[in-house]
């Protein structure tokens, strides 16, 4: 095996189109996935007796993907994007048909777990395949259709898990990945191009552990703290936080000082790339957050049956999948700054109309705020995206790219958390020194108008760093691959 030397890519591919199609066909799948389940747990919970416990479901789901999106990042610039991508779908498929055979709640876990390592795969190597078949130019173009895809999937995921399950029963959920999946890995294995691979370097097994055993805890105590059966000062969910952090702490530690790390840390040095995935971050937290109160406001307070707030919360995705293109189309003819920045400030005013909320509101009042958030968001995340690929080295794009899934991910987890916390002690502050019930009215509106107010602080600052990026650096030198 000879190593020939390959550049970062200045243009396009010949069949780009073609590739952001077959990577778009399987995005729809993953994110239509994550949302049809949802709808189905409490069919499950009841057909498999499953009881409180039910919610391992998702959180398996959510704890397997986002621990493990980093280490499928490096793996992807280790042994090719393409060989990845195509064995992530392979894993789903079959964690997709094992789910769908499960006989109780913990084999249904289990095989959850499964179809989260073949989500990861998808996730974390998605966006670095668009990123070298498109030129630095182009890629916020194809990354807002991207956004539009992922919309799509989320607002269609609902709808079809219902016709499915008064059809078919919950099963079918997860049968129906399967032809399509077949599908979508016949398509990837025909277009999909081989990837630059970083020859001679070992994979940092510890490194790996370090970071998958250190957010797998973090992330569960983020889960449990919210909990009225644990709260925040729980012993378990205290060791847990603690023992996260401190795993985590010794992974940066450990990366610093090993030769060929996991995640080389020079990579937040490229100012252009951490004021984006930090943005990110930020705004994902705001999204988690308002994913977490809204549906809560609009059937407890607001007395909507479950298929009308489904109805009301549609507003926000349809709105991401008009306006995710046109921040792509955009993010080539205006500066990233200035647009990421205007989205941001544009959802922070969404956020912040969103801390007036009042039970005098009716459907109307929600929708607008809800697109007014997807609008700003739709006009960020596509450029932002776009500019970290930019900034990042070739050799080093598949952990970037999966280092903006995982930011995601957290975000969302964090955001829930936080909204949940600030939400239940404010209206628990404001029952005892009203001396009512914390579930009164007045109570819940009191704590969904903090959760929304320092949503939007959130995004402001998230506004805030994406402003202070600096110029993208021209695409990196070149990087040797093995010529097989």
């Amino acid at each position: 095996m000879s190593v020939s030397p390959v550049s970062a890519a200045t243009t396009s591919s010949p069949n780009k189109w073609i590739i952001l199609g077959t990577i778009m066909f399987g995005t729809f799948m993953s994110t239509l996935d994550s949302s049809i389940v949802n709808i189905a747990l409490p069919t499950i919970r009841r057909e498999l007796h499953a009881g409180d416990s039910v919610e391992w479901i998702v959180l398996c789901y959510l704890l397997t993907t986002t621990s493990t999106l980093l280490i499928m990042g490096k793996l992807s610039d280790w042994v090719g994007r393409r060989q990845l991508y195509i064995t992530g779908f392979c894993v789903f498929v079959l964690g997709s048909l094992l789910c769908g055979l499960a006989w109780n709640l913990w084999s249904l876990v289990g095989f959850r777990v499964l179809q989260g390592l073949g989500a990861s795969m998808i996730y974390a190597i998605g966006p670095a395949i668009i990123g070298d078949a498109f030129s630095p130019k182009e890629r916020g173009q194809a990354l807002g259709l991207m956004g539009s895809v992922v919309a799509a999937g989320s607002s269609a995921g609902p709808v079809i898990g219902g016709l499915l399950l008064g059809k078919f029963g919950w099963s079918s959920i997860f049968f129906v990945n399967v032809p399509i999946g077949l599908i979508a890995i016949w398509r990837a294995w025909t277009i999909l191009p081989e990837s630059p691979k970083v020859v001679n370097q070992r994979f940092d097994l510890v490194g790996a552990g370090l970071f998958l055993i250190g957010v797998t805890t973090l992330l569960t105590g983020l889960d449990f703290g919210p909990e009225p059966q644990y709260g925040w000062n729980h012993s378990l969910v205290v060791g847990l936080l603690s023992v996260g952090a401190v795993l985590l702490m010794l992974f940066l530690f450990w990366e610093m000082r090993v030769s060929e790390p996991m995640l080389r840390l020079s990579l937040f040095r490229i100012r252009p790339y951490t004021s984006a995935i930090l943005a990110a971050f930020f705004g994902f937290v705001a999204s988690g957050g308002n994913l977490f109160v809204i549906p809560f406001f609009l059937q407890q307070l607001l007395g909507l049956n479950p298929g009308q707030a489904g109805l009301v919360l549609l507003a926000g995705p349809l709105t991401l999948s008009v306006v995710a293109p046109l921040g792509g189309y955009l993010s080539s003819r205006v500066s990233t700054r200035w647009l990421s920045s205007a989205g941001l400030l544009i959802a922070a005013c969404g956020y912040f109309a969103f801390s007036f909320l009042d039970v005098s509101w009716d459907w109307k009042d929600v929708i607008w705020r809800s697109s007014m958030v997807s609008l700003g968001f739709g006009l960020f995340q596509s450029p932002n995206s776009s500019s970290a690929l930019n900034a990042a080295p070739l050799e080093q794009r598949g952990i970037a790219s999966s280092m903006i899934a995982f930011m995601r991910n957290l975000g969302f987890v964090v955001g829930i958390a936080l909204a949940a916390a600030v939400w239940y002690s404010t209206r628990n502050r404001y029952a005892l020194a009203h001396d009512v019930m914390p579930e009164t009215t007045v109570a819940q509106l009191l704590g969904m108008h903090y959760a929304y107010l320092i949503m939007a602080g959130l995004v402001l600052t998230g506004a805030l760093i994406s402003f202070t990026r600096g110029k993208t650096p021209q695409p990196s030198s070149p990087v040797a691959v093995p010529e097989m």
